[in-house]
């Protein structure tokens, strides 16, 4: 292997990528994984529970939850599989920087910061998002809940900050051949 100061990087940008691509089919596609429940429905990046698969939405529940302000926002939620494809393109210029040279780290690291950007204002606004609708639907007394999406977007941009953060410092690992040791 010529640089293992790259592998921790790698590992966590693998792991961020899985994550967001989690994130990313969550409803419609896969109901298990959500926003926000409410009553029967569970929302997505692409929608809601019997939703077609679209971005940017209207909320099918009653109450002051379709201003134009929320249904803009959830435009903004295409951010996350923009960042699940970043971080993959991290990944794989981190294996070229694993294995061969230096300059597929500095782009690992640079397309991992970028996949940090992309996911910490995605996470931000979606929890915006989510929060706001859930206080008007619980007002209006409809019972609305967290969904495990939020968590596992928070565990994805974790994921990434520290993948930055070790893919940088694997910049100034060893990339010199075994046989030039000699």
């Amino acid at each position: 292997m010529a640089a293992s100061g790259a592998l921790p990087g790698l590992f966590f940008c693998f792991s961020a990528m899985l994550l967001l691509i989690f994130v990313s089919v969550s409803s419609p596609t896969w109901n298990t994984i959500s926003f926000l429940n409410a009553n029967q429905y569970a929302f997505g990046v692409f929608g809601y529970t019997g939703s077609k698969v679209q971005v940017g939405y209207y909320f099918p529940l009653p109450g002051d939850i379709n201003t134009g302000i929320l249904h803009s926002l959830t435009f903004v939620l295409i951010l996350y599989p923009i960042a699940a494809g970043l971080s993959g393109l991290a990944f794989l210029f981190g294996v070229c920087g694993a294995g061969y040279h230096r300059a597929g780290t500095v782009f690992m690291t640079i397309l991992a910061g970028l996949a940090t950007l992309c996911t910490l204002v995605a996470w931000i606004i979606s929890m915006s998002l989510f929060g706001t609708v859930r206080d008007r639907l619980r007002s209006e007394g409809i019972n609305a809940n967290w969904g495990n999406a939020n968590w596992l977007a928070l565990g994805a941009l974790v994921a990434l900050l520290l993948g930055s953060c070790t893919a940088a410092c694997g910049i100034f690992g060893n990339y010199r051949d075994r046989r030039s040791r000699r």
